[in-house]
């Protein structure tokens, strides 16, 4: 056996691995480390955790990075967006937050084994996913924020459009699951 598989065998098998990197975490940890990045962001930055409206800054920043315009734009219009806009997609905490959220997803999967590339199934799967992803970026931004954003920063923030979007969410994923189930299962 190669060096490489016996080092690979011996983290596989150590029990650190196995509880911290391989298997899930339970909905208390996740939860508690949830809060305490949100009370970080909120003493950090003086605003509460959001990861849609970065988005939209990149959008902007890469349109314009092709010779496009956005000042003109009504959600680009105000002050705070131009100086943000000019500060540049590096001098931004929000890209940073994204970033490591995009990179520690990947690393997780990664190191808990679970990183599969699947056969897309139909055409039709792909139309699904694609709309679907359309329509949740498109409800994040009318709903000024995402499930981070509007939700979980909205209660924590003890505003009431928290707890109407928790109800608009449920909803929304009971409907989504029973269309799931009926089209593509």
């Amino acid at each position: 056996m190669s060096k490489f598989k016996e080092t690979m065998l011996k983290i596989s098998n150590n029990d650190f691995y196995k509880r911290w990197l391989k298997n899930a975490w339970p909905y208390v940890t996740g939860a508690i480390l949830l809060s305490v990045f949100q009370i970080v962001t909120l003493a950090t930055t003086g605003n509460p955790w959001g990861v849609s409206g970065v988005f939209a800054n990149w959008g902007a920043w890469i349109y314009e990075a092709f010779g496009g315009s956005v000042d003109k734009w009504y959600y680009f219009s105000s002050e705070g967006a131009q100086a943000t806009l000019n500060a540049g997609i590096l001098n931004h905490a929000g890209t940073y937050r994204n970033l490591g959220i995009i990179l520690g997803a990947l690393l997780a999967t990664l190191l808990a084994s679970q990183f599969k590339i699947k056969k897309i199934k139909s055409k039709k799967q792909v139309i699904a996913a694609v709309l679907g992803g359309l329509l949740m970026g498109y409800g994040a931004r009318i709903a000024y924020g995402c499930n981070i954003g509007a939700l979980f920063s909205g209660i924590a923030s003890l505003s009431l459009s928290g707890w109407v979007f928790a109800i608009a969410m449920f909803f929304g994923a009971v409907v989504g699951s029973k269309l799931l189930v009926k089209f593509f299962m």
